[in-house]
C-alpha cells in the first residue's frame, strides 16, 4: 500500500511521488542485472563510469566563484587552490552572459553583481595571473558568447606557453536550456546551434582534452522540474545537439566523447542517486544503439553536480549547510566526476570567502571521513533505489515519447511544452508548502525569529566604474585598425557556413571585446525574441 503524504511530511520523494513504506525484491522483479546493471566501468555503466571511481581518483572539488572585478576572482580562486580546491569554475557577470560589453547602457547597474565582469583578453589574463592553466581544468559558465569566452581562454593558455590540446575544462555551451530555464540567450536558435557545433568540430580538432559542452538539467531543476523531468529534458537536449552534430557531418566518435552533462542534487538523498543512475544507463543506450557509436566513451554520460541551490532559505540560514551536505552526499553516491558545494549565505548574497570554505570543506570531509568512497556505488542493489532508478528511467521514455510526437526538444521548446511541464511542477511544489503537505525546515515549520545575518558578501559598488575605465584603457591601447579588420573578417564569415572559432581567435587576440564580436553577430544572425505566451 502507498503511503500518502502525512502530519509527519513524509511519504513522498523530493519530486512528490509516492513511496511504498517498504520495498522488497517483488519490486525489482524486472531488473534484469546483466543488462540493467552490469559492473561499473561497463554498459549500460548503471553503477558508475569508472571500474574503481573514487577509490583511486576522486570527483574534481570545482567550487563556482565569481563576483567583481578579475583581480577580486583571481583572488579567491587562489585562495580556494590554496586550500584543497581541484579545479576552477568560473561564474560571468550577466554582461558578459548576455554578450554586452561594462559600458552598455544594457550593462548598468549589473557590472561584477552575479559573477566577474569580462570585456576583454585582457580580464581573463587578469583572472587567471598566477593560475598554470597547463595543470588546472577549468569551467566556465558561459552559453550564447560560449565560442568568444573559449577564443579567450585558448588565447590565456597560449600566452602562458600551454598549448591548446594541453587545455581541459568545460564551456557550457548550452543554449537550448537557455530558452527553458535560464535566458541568456542572445541569438534565435538555428545560429546558436550552428555556434554549439563550431566549437564540437574546433575542439575535436584543436583541443581534444576540452569538454565542449555541459549538457545541463540543473537549471531546469532549479526552475521547479521533478527529477525524472531533469532527466528526460536534458537528455533530450542531448539528442538534438548530437543529431545537429552528425547532420553537419561530423562523425559520432569523433565528438561524443568530449559531451559532458550538469545535473542539480536535491535534498532527496536516495531519490537522486537513482536519478544519476537512470540517466547513465539511458545515454548509454542512446548513444550506444540509436546513434551507432562505437567509442565506448561516447557511450559514458560524464557529469559535473551542482547540490540546489534553490533548496536554500533565507531564514536559519546555518541548517543549509546540512542541505548542502545532504545533496553533495547524493552526488557522490550517485557517481558525479565533479562537484560544486553551495555555500550557506547564497540565498542571501555570494558567498562569502569563510562561507566558500566551510562548503569545499563540506566535500572534503565527504571523501576522506563519510566512509562513502570506498566501494563503487554503495547503494547499488537496495531495493528502494533499483526501484526509484526503474521508475524514472520509464518516466524519461514515457517524456520522451510525447517529445518525439512534437517534433523533437527544438519543436517542443518553440511550442512551449518544457517550459510549462517545469512551470506546472513548481507550482505544485510551492502549493504543497504553503498547505503544509511538505517541510521546509525554519519556513513553514520550526520557525524562529532571528535577525538577518551581517556578514554578508558585498560587491564593491565602484566595479562598474573602475571595469569601464579599464576597457576604455584597452581600447584606447590597442591597435584599432587589427580590430576593425579582425571584426569585418567575423562578420564575413558568419554570413558563410565556415567554423567561427579560428576568426574568433584572431579578434580576441587584438582585443575585441565580447560586445563588439556580440555585436556583429546581432547584425547577422538577429536577436531571439521569445513567445509571449506559453
Amino acid at each position: 500500500m502507498v503511503n500518502s503524504a502525512t502530519d509527519t511530511g513524509v511519504g513522498i520523494t523530493g519530486s512528490g511521488k509516492p513511496v511504498e513504506r517498504v520495498y522488497t525484491p517483488d519490486d525489482i522483479a524486472g531488473l534484469e542485472p546483466d543488462r540493467d546493471l552490469g559492473l561499473p566501468g561497463e554498459f549500460p555503466f548503471t553503477r558508475g563510469i569508472q571500474p574503481a571511481m573514487y577509490r583511486t581518483r576522486l570527483w574534481t572539488m570545482r567550487q563556482y566563484a565569481g563576483f567583481g572585478s578579475a583581480e577580486e576572482t583571481n583572488r579567491r580562486f587562489r585562495y580556494l587552490l590554496g586550500q584543497g580546491q581541484s579545479g576552477l569554475s568560473v561564474a560571468f557577470d550577466l554582461p558578459t552572459q548576455m554578450g554586452y560589453d561594462s559600458d552598455d547602457p544594457m550593462a548598468r547597474g549589473e557590472v561584477g553583481r552575479t559573477g566577474v565582469a569580462v570585456d576583454t583578453l585582457a580580464d581573463l589574463e587578469t583572472l587567471f595571473e598566477g593560475i598554470d592553466l597547463g595543470k588546472v581544468s577549468t569551467s566556465m559558465t558561459i552559453n550564447a558568447p560560449a565560442a568568444i569566452l573559449l577564443a579567450m581562454y585558448q588565447a590565456v593558455g597560449q600566452k602562458q606557453g600551454v598549448d591548446p590540446a594541453r587545455l581541459s575544462g568545460t564551456t557550457q555551451n548550452d543554449i537550448l536550456k537557455e530558452y527553458i530555464a535560464r535566458n541568456t540567450y542572445i541569438f534565435p536558435p538555428e545560429p546558436s546551434m550552428r555556434l554549439v557545433t563550431d566549437i564540437f568540430a574546433y575542439c575535436a580538432e584543436h583541443m581534444p582534452r576540452w569538454n565542449t559542452i555541459s549538457i545541463s538539467g540543473y537549471h531546469m531543476r532549479e526552475a521547479g522540474c521533478t527529477a525524472a523531468q531533469e532527466v528526460a529534458f536534458t537528455l533530450a537536449n542531448a539528442r538534438a545537439y548530437v543529431q545537429a552534430a552528425v547532420a553537419r557531418g561530423l562523425p559520432i566518435d569523433s565528438f561524443a566523447p568530449q559531451l559532458s552533462f550538469f545535473f542539480c542534487a536535491w535534498t532527496d538523498v536516495l531519490e537522486e542517486v537513482a536519478k544519476f543512475r537512470a540517466a547513465r544507463r539511458l545515454w548509454a543506450r542512446v548513444m550506444r544503439d540509436e546513434f551507432k557509436a562505437e567509442n565506448p566513451r561516447s557511450w559514458q554520460l560524464r557529469f559535473h553536480t551542482q547540490t540546489a541551490g534553490s533548496s536554500l532559505t533565507a531564514q536559519q540560514p546555518e541548517n543549509n549547510i546540512v542541505r548542502t551536505t545532504l545533496s553533495a552526499l547524493a552526488a557522490v553516491l550517485g557517481g558525479t566526476q565533479s562537484l560544486h558545494t553551495n555555500a550557506k549565505d547564497e540565498a542571501l548574497a555570494l558567498p562569502t570567502e569563510a562561507s566558500a570554505l566551510t562548503a569545499l570543506r563540506t566535500q572534503q570531509l565527504l571523501a576522506y571521513e563519510s566512509g562513502a568512497t570506498a566501494t563503487v556505488d554503495p547503494l547499488g542493489g537496495s531495493y528502494y533505489v533499483e526501484a526509484q532508478t526503474a521508475r524514472i528511467e520509464s518516466e524519461v521514455l514515457a517524456y520522451w515519447d510525447r517529445i518525439a510526437d512534437k517534433g523533437g526538444a527544438l519543436a517542443a521548446i518553440a511550442e512551449g511544452y518544457f517550459q510549462r511541464e517545469i512551470h506546472d511542477s513548481a507550482y505544485r511544489y510551492q502549493r504543497q508548502v504553503e498547505r503544509d503537505e511538505r517541510v521546509v525546515v525554519g519556513v513553514n515549520r520550526f520557525v524562529t525569529t532571528e535577525e538577518a545575518p551581517r556578514d554578508l558578501q558585498v560587491v564593491d559598488p565602484e566595479v562598474d566604474r573602475r571595469q569601464q575605465e579599464k576597457l576604455a584603457r584597452i581600447k584606447a591601447s590597442r591597435d584599432s585598425s587589427a580590430v576593425a579588420e579582425a571584426l569585418a573578417r567575423l562578420e564575413r564569415a558568419a554570413r558563410t557556413d565556415a567554423n567561427l572559432l579560428p576568426v574568433m581567435v584572431d579578434a580576441v587576440q587584438v582585443y575585441a571585446s565580447v560586445g563588439e564580436i556580440s555585436n556583429v553577430l546581432r547584425t547577422v544572425f538577429g536577436k531571439y525574441r521569445p513567445p509571449s505566451t506559453l
